[in-house]
């Protein structure tokens, strides 16, 4: 039998399938890499940009995944709080924002054992991962099955993947910080644009506004993910209003958190085949 074509994939009378999801919770990396001198708990983009953030998303009705990590849970309590009031997903980022495909067998189980440990104190369960860096390595998979992961976040393929586990995928353009920093000059060269961008609020724009356009036609899926830490001015502020002002609008596509997208694939497994 044919797969069912793909306008008919998701939850009538939608084409295709968002999520606006945010990554990186405050410092948890910086402290790892012994660069914060701060005091913990006071990094801006927690303090000051997500309230904006979080203030936006109500205005357009849009539910969001945050993929943070676990170190963070107890830096921000306050910050999880909010996020989980206003209905929105807290996901797994790591424990401290180590990126993922240099972990060793040893060092991906010690991540897992230190995530949930913070996760259990905070009283979160975990549904979904996003690998810091946008690779897992092949023990993943099982670890994710075996602590109850029923979705995972990488560069890679919409579907079913390894253990039963759901592949919902993002990719490099559909993030701010490819077209917002300097250190992705070299991925951007690598995917065909110019490693210095004079507008690249423009340029982030214009591709968002084409992509969500090509999934409708192809019952496509789309994670969008903008850092709260990158949100420094009102130019970027503007720019996210406009594009969360623009999938709220898209009334043929369903705008929903990673774990009901997760959901909705994995009850329907005949019509997204693959996954990786």
């Amino acid at each position: 039998m044919s797969p069912p074509p793909p306008s008919s994939r998701w939850p009538a009378p939608y084409k295709a399938a968002i999520s606006f999801t945010m990554d990186n919770l405050g410092e948890a990396q910086d402290v790892l890499n012994g660069k914060w001198p701060h005091p913990i708990g006071t990094h801006p983009a927690v303090t000051n940009q997500l309230p904006r953030m979080l203030s936006l998303l109500e205005k357009h009705n849009i539910k969001a995944t945050y993929f943070a990590e676990s170190w963070s849970l107890s830096a921000y309590p306050d910050a999880i709080k909010s996020l989980q009031d206003a209905g929105h997903e807290v996901a797994w980022h790591g424990y401290q924002h180590e990126v993922w495909k240099n972990l060793s067998p040893e060092a991906e189980q010690e991540n897992f054992d230190k995530s949930w440990e913070e996760a259990r104190k905070a009283g979160i369960k975990y549904e979904g991962f996003r690998p810091p860096g946008g690779s897992i390595n092949d023990g993943t998979w099982g670890l994710l099955q075996e602590h109850g992961v029923r979705y995972v976040s990488p560069l890679g393929e919409l579907g079913i993947g390894k253990e039963g586990v759901v592949v919902l995928p993002f990719e490099w353009r559909g993030v701010d910080a490819f077209w917002y920093m300097d250190k992705f000059r070299g991925i951007r060269e690598d995917h065909g644009e110019r490693e210095e961008l004079e507008n690249p609020e423009e340029d982030l724009k214009g591709w968002l506004t084409s992509k969500m356009e090509e999934i409708r036609q192809t019952g496509g899926y789309l994670s969008v993910l903008f850092h709260p830490f990158l949100q420094t001015d009102e130019k970027k502020f503007a720019m996210l209003e406009e594009v969360l002002g623009r999938i709220a609008a898209e009334k043929d596509v369903w705008v929903a958190p990673c774990k009901e997208v997760a959901e909705w694939v994995r009850g329907h497994p005949g019509s997204f085949e693959g996954g990786r």
